[in-house]
């Protein structure tokens, strides 16, 4: 699902609200997330889950074209845990299998 597609099923969903408010919803909630991210805080949702951030040690890697070793440096990379309830309702029997 597309970020498009949430804010039409959203929309579809809440009939009394414009379509345009659904979409500045959505980009706030998105937006505050990343914000939350980038100051290295943790953002937990119950039940759904929760982002923080790690950081990724510089390594020595290797070009795959050429196969020359190259210094990649440290940087800090997304992660996302599954809730239970999540996690739940992603391994419940049910007809998608």
């Amino acid at each position: 699902m597309t970020k498009s597609e949430m804010i039409a099923r959203l929309a579809a969903a809440n009939p009394h609200l414009y379509h345009r408010d659904v979409e500045r919803i959505v980009t706030t909630v998105f937006d505050e997330i990343a914000t939350a991210l980038a100051r290295g805080d943790r953002v937990e949702l119950r039940g759904f889950g929760a982002f923080s951030v790690k950081e990724r040690g510089a390594r020595v890697g290797r070009n795959p074209r050429t196969g020359d070793t190259v210094n990649v440096t440290s940087k800090y990379i997304p992660y996302f845990k599954t809730g239970k309830q999540l996690r739940e309702k992603l391994n419940e029997d049910d007809e998608r299998r």
